[in-house]
């Protein structure tokens, strides 16, 4: 019996989830061939190897239901710039020297004035501002499929709206429990479940996995933002935030340049679970100019490696 490998992406525009299924699954099977498991890559790609899923939520973001300056807008446009805020000071904290410190401290200026205006709609202009600051990075613009600033801080706003566990449908379930549904349909408490999320994913799969009652043998995130303290992981729930019950082995990895990440050692962020699992945290360098993708990852022998090695092993006779 094969084991089952669900993917859980992130933030991001509509997309068809078998198109986005076969891109991870050959970004994967690149990377393992990179990483000297050439015998597996059809097997990845075909589907052989693992019963893979796409776990796919991004059509639950429609019209956000508050426009303007309403409360719920006025949240968003602060979650973004707290986010943003604790990515670029991880970002300028680390002792190695780069070329981009100095848009990083014009962008850190822009989110957080002295003296600044403090007028209706100040904060989401200081958060657009901020952004087209942040897309003159080399490879922002192109790599991250931002055209705007205005894209991009829509996109960065799915992270408020899922925390905000607002919008509720006609049966009363908020935004965030209908996002979690998807991924809990696509794991499978029969059998051992491999679950490899990124970025916003991380949340949605961590918070999913503290309810459920199969076996995750390895789950793998990818660019998660969970480290940033107030922007995200204090308001992640349960709290404190911790290591599902269920999950057997965490494995975190990031990238120096993944502004998305900010803190990158989430051994230091969580608490282990009763089997005292905590995540093991692996830097990759992607040598690109726009990391954060979940191919870009995947595509890592690191990443890729591991992971091939993990569906091998939960392979049952």
């Amino acid at each position: 019996m094969k084991p089952r490998l669900v993917f859980v992406h992130g933030i991001g525009g509509l997309r068809d989830p078998a198109v986005e299924l076969d891109v991870w699954q050959r970004a994967l099977a690149d990377g393992a061939r990179r990483a000297g498991h050439s015998r597996r890559v059809l097997d990845l790609v075909q589907g052989w190897a693992a019963d893979a899923r796409f776990a796919y939520y991004g059509d639950l973001f429609g019209p956000p239901q508050a426009q303007g300056d309403a409360p719920e807008a006025t949240d968003e446009d602060d979650t973004v710039a707290a986010l943003l805020l604790e990515s670029i000071d991880e970002r300028l904290a680390d002792p190695t020297p780069h070329d981009d410190a100095a848009t990083l401290h014009h962008a850190r200026a822009q989110l957080s004035p002295e003296g600044g205006s403090q007028g209706a709609g100040s904060g989401a202009r200081q958060v657009l501002t901020a952004a087209n600051t942040l897309l003159a990075l080399p490879g922002l613009r192109t790599f991250g499929r931002w055209a705007s600033a205005g894209l991009m801080v829509g996109q960065l706003r799915q992270v408020a709206r899922y925390l905000r566990r607002g919008e509720p449908d006609e049966e009363g379930l908020s935004l965030d429990v209908r996002i979690r549904g998807r991924v809990e349909e696509a794991l499978d408490p029969a059998g051992p479940t491999l679950v490899v999320a990124h970025s916003l994913g991380t949340v949605v799969a961590l918070e999913t996995l503290q309810s459920y009652e199969g076996r995750i043998p390895l789950l793998v995130t990818l660019g998660s933002p969970i480290g940033l303290r107030t922007a995200v992981r204090a308001r992640m729930r349960p709290q404190p935030v911790a290591v599902p019950r269920p999950v057997a082995r965490w494995l975190n990895f990031w990238d120096r340049d993944d502004l998305i990440v900010g803190a990158p050692l989430l051994e230091k962020a969580v608490r282990p679970n009763g089997e005292a699992v905590l995540p093991v945290s692996d830097r990759v360098d992607s040598n690109g100019a726009w990391v954060h993708p979940a191919v870009k990852y995947l595509a890592q022998p690191a990443v890729a490696g591991r992971l091939v090695e993990a569906i091998e092993n939960a392979t049952q006779p």
